[in-house]
């Protein structure tokens, strides 16, 4: 009984396997309707060599209408002139279909390097959705460009580094300079006391007036005493002032 179960369920996956492949066949075919993979290519082919005849003429400003055309047109120029040098032909290519696109591969020969332009189509082979192309360099030439990169990220972390030290050493010269204002701050404060003559003038004064009030009263006093009409005849030599508040609370 068990191994009947076992070989039910090998049948199974195998069925599944199956059907998964058969599926996988048909959406390949889906597209590889219109053209087969030689022809894909065919295609591909021409649109490199079209494409390198506009770079070439300087016609690329023609097409800065269609986004997707003009970019992949830049990209192809600039890897002539930096990398791949004369463009000396194709040499076949590849094609890969599924439902909505069609990426085509085309091996392009040049002076310098060689390279790799990935064109992609639509499903019906209508419209172009990208041009990209990748130059092939040596091991060498990777391992130059990842040191060189290398050795620019840590020349600017140095960079970094260095300008925040320097910022860090300000700080002890913004601190001298705050000291030096305030030193100066409180030597241009320090003749205030200057305006203490002005104070004893006015507190001079006002004894002045208390000692005149003081004289009036006893006057007025000496002469209500013995009776004269006023105080005319009546001359104070001398007052002196002993105490003012026990005089005041008599």
């Amino acid at each position: 009984m068990m191994l009947n179960m076992k070989k039910l369920l090998v049948i199974l996956g195998m069925l599944t396997c199956m059907a998964g492949l058969v599926a996988c066949g048909e959406e390949e075919k889906a597209n590889e309707g219109l053209v087969t993979e030689e022809e894909a290519v065919e295609i591909g082919t021409g649109i490199v060599e079209d494409m390198n005849m506009i770079v070439s003429a300087g016609y690329v400003e023609q097409y800065a209408g269609q986004p997707v055309i003009y970019n992949g047109f830049l990209g192809w120029k600039d890897a002539l002139q930096e990398d791949i040098g004369t463009f000396e032909g194709t040499n076949g290519g590849t094609a890969k279909f599924s439902e909505e696109e069609v990426v085509i591969n085309i091996n392009v020969l040049g002076s310098d390097h060689d390279a790799t332009v990935e064109i992609i189509l639509d499903d019906e082979l209508k419209s172009c959705l990208g041009i990209t192309t990748n130059v092939h360099y040596s091991t060498g030439e990777i391992m130059l460009k990842a040191g060189m990169n290398t050795v620019i990220g840590m020349g600017t972390v140095f960079v970094v580094l260095i300008l925040i030290s320097l910022i860090i050493s300000c700080f002890s010269l913004i601190s001298k300079f705050e000291k030096r204002g305030k030193k100066k701050e409180q030597k241009e404060a320090a003749p205030a006391p200057a305006a203490d003559p002005v104070v004893s003038q006015i507190a001079a004064k006002e004894e002045l007036s208390d000692d005149t009030e003081l004289v009036a009263v006893i006057a007025a006093a000496i002469a209500a005493y013995e009776g004269a009409a006023s105080t005319d005849g009546f001359v104070v030599r001398s007052i002196r002032k002993s105490n003012k508040t026990k005089w005041q609370n008599a």
